[in-house]
């Protein structure tokens, strides 16, 4: 399929899934190969940047900076809210430190995540992105300052009002959630780009980065990248973010004897509803077509090692 004719699939995929779509794909290994739509373009991570913050963990553990064994002590109510993890518990619970970060990824645990960032700091986040070459991504915080920030402008008390205030066809401004100058930003490119360097071994330790991608391969949510995919032989290692009218997800699709392919789709629906099942499906939809563009058979030497 010619580059052209691929761009043109995808925006109409996105258009008649009602939403605005960038997109980067781009194979691990071997010749050089990508597809770009609109993959430098500033958009909101959501919690995407959970990605980041669990590099940024496990290179402290390199450093022997932190020991992930070590347990601490978590208080939902004193978390960012949220419906999977810890967020969704009643009690405090005890947890380590990889636990935690296994949570954070696998069902996007936003107490989790905001319990390690407190631990790991920003700046040593964006030191991180940085070393990395990762120019075009910031984290500027965690859930609860976004929560807070939303509470504050929809002049609502709890989070679940503030997404319904969201979600108001009359509401007659776009909150600065949706914008990428007051967010943890990225593009598409960056991510692909991290993703790159965990496959590879670059972004931490070969052990690390080992950790970092069988969690990865075990996120619960599949109905985005993954529902692109759905043969038993295919592996979607992924993270997503939601926020609204916000859906994302970046992953590395792995298939049998191939080179990995990284993939990342980014979304801002016309509509901000808790479920917008079209906009996943067109997420998968995107992703398939882009990364079957890039499919390629790997070394067999390299296989054989």
């Amino acid at each position: 399929m010619t580059a052209d004719t691929l761009e043109r699939r995808v925006r109409a995929i996105l258009v008649d899934a009602g939403c605005s779509g960038w997109v980067h794909a781009a194979r691990i290994g071997g010749s050089r190969a990508e597809f770009d739509y609109g993959a430098d373009t500033p958009v909101v991570l959501a919690s995407v940047y959970k990605l980041p913050l669990m590099i940024s963990l496990y290179r402290l553990a390199d450093r022997n900076e932190i020991d992930l064994t070590a347990t601490v002590r978590v208080d939902p109510a004193r978390c960012a809210e949220g419906p999977t993890g810890v967020s969704a518990l009643a009690d405090p619970v005890v947890m380590s430190w990889r636990d935690l970060a296994h949570s954070m990824m696998t069902v996007s645990d936003n107490a989790a995540a905001d319990v390690i960032l407190a631990r790991v700091g920003i700046d040593r986040v964006l030191d991180d992105l940085g070393e990395l070459g990762l120019r075009q991504t910031r984290i500027v915080g965690g859930v609860a300052e976004l929560h807070a920030r939303l509470r504050a402008e929809t002049g609502t008390t709890t989070v679940e009002e503030a997404f319904a205030a969201l979600s108001d066809p009359e509401r007659g401004t776009s909150p600065t959630a949706y914008d990428a100058a007051y967010n943890s930003a990225g593009t598409a490119r960056d991510c692909t780009a991290l993703l790159a360097a965990v496959w590879t071994d670059r972004a931490a330790s070969p052990a690390a980065c080992a950790l970092i991608r069988d969690t990865m391969r075990r996120q619960v949510s599949r109905s985005r990248i993954a529902s692109g995919f759905p043969t038993r032989t295919t592996v979607v290692a992924g993270k997503t973010g939601t926020l609204a009218a916000i859906r994302n997800e970046i992953a590395v699709v792995e298939f049998p004897g191939e080179h990995p392919v990284s993939v990342a789709v980014f979304t801002m629906s016309a509509r901000s509803t808790p479920s917008l099942p079209e906009v996943d499906r067109a997420i998968g939809t995107v992703a398939r077509l882009a990364v079957t563009d890039l499919r390629h058979p790997s070394d067999p030497a390299s296989r054989m090692r």
